[in-house]
C-alpha cells in the first residue's frame, strides 16, 4: 500500500461535529492540531514537512476569535509554497444544531446576548466564503457519531490508492438535497413503485423493486451513460486533488427509484478497470424514515 503523507484543514460550524472527526482521525493514524490560530498554520506544516511524518490534520474554527480571520491568508500561503492540502468543511442545517447546542446546554461562540440561531447565523455569514472552496463538505445533520466516523474513514483513512472514492447517495427530496452533494441526479421521471401496491412496502433494495426501476424503457441507458460521464470525469478530479466525490440520486421519498438507482450506479462504477480506480459505494439518508 502507498501511504502518502497529507495535510487536511479541518472547519466548519460550530455543533456539526468537528471533535468526533478530529478523533476518527487519530484513530486513523493522523496527527491532530485542535484550534489553531490559522496565523500559525504554514509554519506548523512547514515545520513537519517530513514524507515519513505522519499525515496531519489542523482543526480552525471561530473558536480562536479574531486569529480565524486571518485563515484564507494562511490558506494562500500554503498555495504559494506549494504545500498540497485538502480543505474538510463540516456542515449541518440549522435545526441540527440548535437541537445539539441545546441538549449540551452550551451557548454557542458567537451568540454573546442573543439566541443561539443568532450565533449560527453569524457563523454561516463569516464561513460562507471558506465553505464554496471546501475540497469536501460534510452534511452531518442526519449522521450519529458513529455514522460520522464511518464516512471519515470511508474519505481518509490512510493508503488507499490514488483514485476517487464516490459516494453515491440516495436522498428524498420532500425531506431536502443534501447541502454536501458535489452531483445531482433526479430519477423522478422514472414511474414511481409506490403506486404499486405489491411493491409499495419494499425498497430498492429489494429485487423486485430494483427490477421494476431498472425495466423501465431507457432507465438502463440512462444509468450507463452517467457512470460514463462520472468515469470520463474521475481522471481530471485527481488532477486537481479532490479524491472523494459526493453524487446525489434522488426520488420523491428516497425508499424506492434512488436507492435502486444509487446501488446500480455504485455496482457499475466498482465494475470499470481504468487507469484511475474508483471505489464507490451506495447511502442511503432517508431510507426507513417514511
Amino acid at each position: 500500500m502507498n501511504h502518502t503523507r497529507e495535510v487536511l484543514i479541518l472547519t466548519g460550524m460550530s455543533g456539526a461535529g468537528r471533535s468526533t472527526v478530529a478523533h476518527a482521525l487519530e484513530d486513523l493514524g493522523w496527527y491532530v492540531v485542535d484550534n489553531l490560530p490559522a496565523a500559525l498554520l504554514p509554519s506548523l506544516i512547514s515545520q513537519t514537512d517530513d514524507p515519513d511524518t505522519l499525515s496531519i490534520a489542523v482543526v480552525v474554527d471561530v473558536r480562536s476569535g479574531r486569529f480565524f480571520d486571518e485563515l484564507n491568508a494562511s490558506l494562500s500561503q500554503l498555495r504559494a509554497l506549494a504545500i498540497q492540502h485538502r480543505l474538510l468543511f463540516l456542515d449541518a442545517t440549522d435545526q441540527a444544531l440548535v437541537q445539539r447546542f441545546e441538549s449540551t446546554r452550551r451557548p454557542h461562540p458567537l451568540q454573546g446576548a442573543g439566541r443561539i440561531v443568532d450565533g449560527i447565523a453569524q457563523e454561516r455569514i463569516r464561513l460562507d466564503d471558506l465553505r464554496s472552496k471546501a475540497d469536501v463538505v460534510i452534511d452531518t445533520s442526519n449522521l450519529n457519531v458513529h455514522q460520522l466516523e464511518k464516512r471519515v474513514g470511508e474519505i481518509f483513512a490512510a493508503g488507499q490508492s490514488q483514485g476517487v472514492r464516490v459516494n453515491v447517495l440516495s436522498f428524498g427530496y420532500k425531506y431536502g438535497i443534501p447541502v454536501d452533494a458535489d452531483l445531482v441526479l433526479d430519477c423522478r421521471f422514472i414511474p414511481n413503485p409506490h403506486w404499486n401496491l405489491e411493491l409499495r412496502p419494499l425498497t430498492g433494495l429489494t429485487k423486485p423493486v430494483s427490477d421494476a426501476v431498472l425495466s423501465n424503457p431507457g432507465v438502463a441507458s440512462f444509468v450507463d451513460d452517467y457512470v460514463s460521464l462520472i468515469n470520463s470525469m474521475v481522471e481530471g478530479y485527481v488532477r486537481e486533488g479532490k479524491g472523494y466525490l459526493t453524487l446525489a440520486v434522488g426520488c420523491t421519498g428516497g425508499k424506492h427509484r434512488s436507492v435502486a438507482i444509487s446501488v446500480a450506479i455504485a455496482e457499475k462504477l466498482n465494475a470499470i478497470h481504468g487507469s484511475t480506480p474508483i471505489d464507490a459505494h451506495a447511502v442511503h439518508r432517508d431510507l426507513g424514515r417514511e
